[in-house]
């Protein structure tokens, strides 16, 4: 948990909200003596919260939202099944080719 005095919460009030936008905890402090806790809000279950998360997660570095358009067809196709649809199978294979 950050501490901080009452004139510092003042004059950063943006920097410490969003520390504790990113998950922190802050305690404000007057003469040494703490007054209040800033702590981040709960997500409330409701339908935002799949957007909220991943904004969440792009101010981390943690996601990044894709460009749009259209799936590449290599990515909806299904992989190999069967007994050599392993990676170790393919990669022999790709080597053995390449020779």
């Amino acid at each position: 948990m950050k501490t901080v005095n009452i004139s510092d919460a003042k004059n950063n009030l943006s920097r410490h909200l969003e520390y504790v936008r990113r998950g922190g905890r802050l305690r404000i402090m007057d003469r040494n003596t703490p007054v209040a806790e800033l702590i981040p809000v709960e997500p409330s279950g409701g339908e935002g919260d799949d957007e909220a998360l991943i904004v969440a997660l792009e101010r981390r570095g943690l996601a990044r939202r894709g460009k749009g358009g259209p799936v590449p067809a290599d990515l909806l196709r299904p992989g190999p099944r069967g007994p050599k649809a392993g990676v170790l199978e393919a990669l022999l294979a790709e080597r053995a080719e390449s020779r």
